[in-house]
């Protein structure tokens, strides 16, 4: 039987301080569930957000017959499914066992593990290789069984983007190099590439060792002393120490087409974004990235088209037309990104992807940041027609969308702890894309929140917070009341604020 999981930890940005190991693991999978108020909840994990067609279907699969239909992007390029009753049993595991999307029981939620979305496809260096093995070794370690299913690995191709999600053991290609992060801190050490992924399990081994007794569920838990120690412990067995400041802010890959012509930037400090938890979409976001923003009033959708002017992006007209004409397509594409508001996928959307994937690449690459890479080749008129199809069934196909860096946790009336339903509200307030990612939660556990810089809005009795975040710093909150426009305003001012 699948167990039905208590309730999650506060968020560290919460008032309740850094989660420690005092309840244990609350972190949803795939064997134990989290209850929510539509039903239980199950987190896929997908470790760098790679899905074959054939395994992008089995989850389609699940989600119809367990669940609501539905599927839900995660900031760590996990699915989530919701709306699922008692009586699925071990039915899905069994289910996604057999699409080789459990190879491990026991390591179901410490699979954590994102990846550039882009890496390979545009001029940048490939990580397949290099994910599978990690993936694999992490299965193969009993230690590794341990870990918590907040703790992260990730594999950066050097761009920065998923350099600055946080992770805990951090893997950066650098020419025929890699370099180890682990934990927050600014020093890497260099190590052969062919060595990368055995390194990063041996440093979240050493996590364990030093998180006994100290309650630390993650690297950034760990008291200031013992974390120094284990960065020392990890570097002793590594390459030679560099400093590479973690990058504070992430850019998802745009909406679009993507090639080897593109320019990819991997100087220190470039892109980088976010993060997770129960009740929400797993979410985050720190960067844009959606269709079609004419001119507005904040708050107003009068102006918006069709596809973006409902509030409430639960409803049937979630999905519609094109944003707008496309750009003169290129002469050929090595990728395909689109964005998905919300996070929220229809069982129609996920088909049109997975056919296209079939057609094309054959795989799905989910991004941290609520999108979908779909690798080609495509020529241009095939990507110009693929981008067409996708847009017209409600995705995001250009980088100018009011959707762009908007999330939300799953607010009302999924979550029982939420205070408002604040997907709706984000619908409402849509305006023109920010300059900053927003962020809306129905409580203060702001589940699914990003990292890095954003805006937080969060529901209060009495109406709402907006604070501007920047890492682990937050300024002073504006608190505006139960006034919708005023609202919309407000958070328009804060997403548009300069550097």
């Amino acid at each position: 039987m699948l167990a039905a999981m208590p309730d999650s930890a506060p968020s560290p940005l919460s008032a309740g301080g850094p989660a420690l190991r005092d309840g244990g693991d609350a972190c949803p999978g795939t064997l134990r569930l989290h209850r929510a108020d539509d039903g239980a909840l199950a987190r896929v994990r997908v470790p760098g957000g790679v899905l074959s067609a054939d395994r992008a279907e089995a989850l389609l699969a699940a989600a119809g017959r367990f669940g609501d239909g539905e599927l839900h992007l995660t900031s760590r390029g996990n699915v989530q499914l919701r709306g699922l009753g008692a009586e699925c049993g071990g039915g899905l595991a069994e289910l996604l066992a057999g699409a080789g999307l459990l190879p491990s029981a026991a390591h179901e939620r410490a699979r954590n593990i994102v990846a550039s979305p882009l890496a390979g496809l545009d001029g940048s260096p490939a990580l397949g290789e290099r994910l599978a093995e990690l993936d694999a070794l992490v299965c193969a370690s009993a230690a590794a069984a341990s870990l918590s299913g907040r703790f992260l690995f990730a594999l950066d191709d050097g761009r920065g983007d998923v350099d600055a999600l946080g992770a805990d053991v951090t893997l950066i290609a650098d020419g025929d190099a890699f370099l180890l992060r682990t934990g927050p801190g600014d020093e890497v050490f260099r190590i052969p590439a062919a060595e990368g992924p055995r390194a990063a399990l041996r440093a979240a081994e050493a996590f364990l060792r030093a998180a006994r007794g100290s309650g630390a569920w993650r690297v950034k838990d760990l008291p200031d002393p013992v974390r120094s120690e284990l960065v020392r412990a990890v570097g002793a067995t590594a390459g030679p120490a560099e400093h590479r400041p973690r990058p504070r802010t992430a850019k998802a890959p745009e909406p679009g087409t993507h090639g080897p012509g593109d320019t990819v930037e991997t100087t220190p400090g470039s892109g980088a974004a976010p993060e997770t938890t129960p009740g929400s979409t797993d979410a985050p976001e720190t960067t844009p990235g959606p269709g079609y923003a004419p001119e507005t009033t904040p708050g107003s959708t009068d102006a918006l088209p069709d596809a973006h002017r409902h509030a409430n992006p639960h409803g049937p007209a979630h999905t519609a037309a094109p944003d707008h004409p496309p750009p003169d397509p290129p002469a050929s594409a090595a990728a395909l990104a689109v964005d998905v508001p919300l996070g929220r996928l229809t069982p129609d959307q996920w088909r049109l992807l997975t056919a296209t994937a079939r057609r094309y690449g054959g795989e799905l690459r989910l991004t941290p940041w609520r999108g979908i890479v779909v690798p080609g080749p495509f020529t241009g008129a095939e990507a110009a027609d693929a981008l067409g199809a996708l847009a017209a069934a409600g995705l995001i196909t250009s980088p100018d969308s009011p959707w762009t860096g908007v999330g939300a946790c799953i607010g009302r009336p999924g979550c029982a702890k939420s205070l408002a339903d604040v997907r709706a509200e984000a619908g409402a307030a849509l305006g023109p894309a920010g300059r900053l990612p927003v962020y809306w939660s129905g409580c203060e556990r702001r589940c699914g929140h990003p990292h890095g810089e954003w805006i937080d809005v969060v529901a209060t009795p009495d109406g709402h917070r907006i604070s501007y975040v920047r890492g682990e710093r937050r300024d002073p909150p504006a608190t505006v009341r139960d006034d919708p426009a005023a609202l919309a305003a407000a958070v328009a001012a804060a997403r548009a604020r300069a550097l």
